[in-house]
């Protein structure tokens, strides 16, 4: 749980020199504009401890969402970027900061057996090597380090541009 909450902090700190008008500024040399890597987080955070909670509470458990299928991820990052499309890019990072909270106290009620036995929850699937612990890094740690490395390559870029582009006439 610590790495899950450092590797956090520092995505986060990162969104501190962003201003929010510049928190859908897509440019070539990223792919995902500040406000979707939050919202991207946002969504695969919930399916994971959604999935869970489903499973313990005896309902199907539909991977990766309902209406979507492994092969349709783009259009479930899309349904990702879409559902938050309204927010400030505060709102975006107090909604992060709740949900890494809420990923943390779930992750804290799970056992030791739980965490790292292949097949404790049926939605972890049956192939070696995959129980919830590696299921919770990759939706975690990994992208929280990724990201951070992203965000940071876009802010190298993007503070090249003015905040406010001089109007064209």
């Amino acid at each position: 749980m610590e790495a899950i909450h450092s590797k956090y902090v520092l995505l986060d700190a990162e969104f501190e020199d962003i201003d929010n008008s510049q928190r859908n500024l897509r440019i070539p040399e990223a792919d995902k504009t500040p406000a979707e890597i939050i919202a991207y987080q946002l969504g695969w955070l919930q399916l994971v401890m959604g999935w869970d909670k489903d499973e313990r509470d005896g309902r199907a458990v539909n991977m990766p969402s309902p209406g979507y299928k492994w092969n349709q991820l783009g259009g479930l990052y899309q349904s990702f970027y879409e559902a938050y499309a309204e927010y400030s890019l505060s709102e975006l990072r107090d909604l992060f900061r709740q949900k890494e909270q809420q990923w943390l106290d779930w992750v804290g009620t799970l056992t030791e057996e739980e965490l790292f036995t292949q097949g404790s929850r049926q939605w972890t699937g049956s192939k070696e090597n995959w129980p919830m612990a590696r299921w919770i890094h990759i939706n975690s740690v990994a992208p929280f380090t990724s990201f951070r490395a992203k965000l940071r390559k876009w802010k190298k870029y993007v503070h090249l541009v003015p905040l406010d582009p001089p109007s064209v006439p």
